[in-house]
């Protein structure tokens, strides 16, 4: 029988309802942590995920916070320590995507991505932490972007802030580093997720393509692998960091992009 290495542990997953860290609090709870899951669909809507993530004998809570508000954040870090005691895995996932050119970028757009990508984390890891250090043992992981070691056009929010969140990562890391408390950023490349998924339907409506062309034309001097970074590569490794093999790595930023950053 497969061991539970992160067994009574708690993690809270921002954006986990779907894709990337959805992918991540099943491989959690498969470890055995309890997941808060976090998003901002209806409670009924998530029953489903919720029973499959207990079936590995875990429990599970689901919050429905704005991020871009700091007083539900807030809130939502008490439901999840009033729950489980404190949190002890942290998992900046959430994400909101807006394009266009910097001179037609809505002031909208850039303040909900730099408080969504951005300043979430930092509230969440914040609140987070004393009961880390009174623990003596925690683990955050921000989930960046390959966009957060490169450029790109007309993405100056999701650049700006996928950029940030490393600056963020190797700040914290540097500060718990004597604590017991891991924090490193995570940058997958395209991966299986619902909105890269309508991105090559929408290249196969206006094409008239297959969908192996389509994935072609979609990766084409991007990701020197040709196909999706697989959601379940991305939540193991994920795992690995929360675990106990992950001890030792810290401030790291670990690209999962097929190849991507060395191009």
């Amino acid at each position: 029988m497969r061991t539970a290495p992160l067994a009574g542990k708690c993690a809270l997953i921002t954006g986990s309802v779907r894709g990337l860290g959805l992918a991540a609090a099943e491989r959690l709870a498969a470890d055995g942590c309890h997941i808060v899951l976090h998003g901002l669909e209806t409670v009924p809507e998530t029953r489903t995920i919720r029973e499959r993530l207990e079936s590995h004998g875990v429990r599970s809570l689901y919050c429905q916070a704005d991020l871009r508000r700091p007083g539900e954040i807030e809130q939502m870090m008490r439901d999840a320590s009033g729950a489980f005691g404190s949190i002890d895995i942290l998992i900046n996932n959430a994400v909101v995507r807006h394009t266009g050119p910097i001179e037609q970028f809505g002031t909208r757009h850039w303040d909900e991505a730099v408080a969504v990508n951005l300043s979430s984390a930092f509230h969440t890891i914040r609140l987070a932490v004393p009961h880390m250090k009174q623990k003596g043992w925690g683990r955050i992981i921000n989930v960046s972007s390959i966009y957060g070691t490169r450029g790109a056009p007309n993405r100056v929010g999701y650049v700006t802030t996928k950029t940030a969140l490393i600056g963020l990562t190797r700040a914290v890391a540097l500060e718990t580093v004597s604590d017991g408390i891991t924090c490193n950023a995570v940058c997958p490349g395209t991966s299986e997720t619902p909105v890269h998924d309508e991105a090559v339907t929408a290249v196969m409506a206006a094409e008239d393509v297959s969908r192996e062309e389509a994935e072609r034309r979609f990766f084409a001097g991007k990701q020197p692998t040709g196909r999706f970074v697989a959601a379940d590569h991305v939540s193991a490794l994920i795992a690995f960091l929360c675990g106990p093999e992950g001890a030792d790595i810290t401030g790291s930023v670990l690209p999962i992009d097929g190849g991507w950053s060395a191009s």
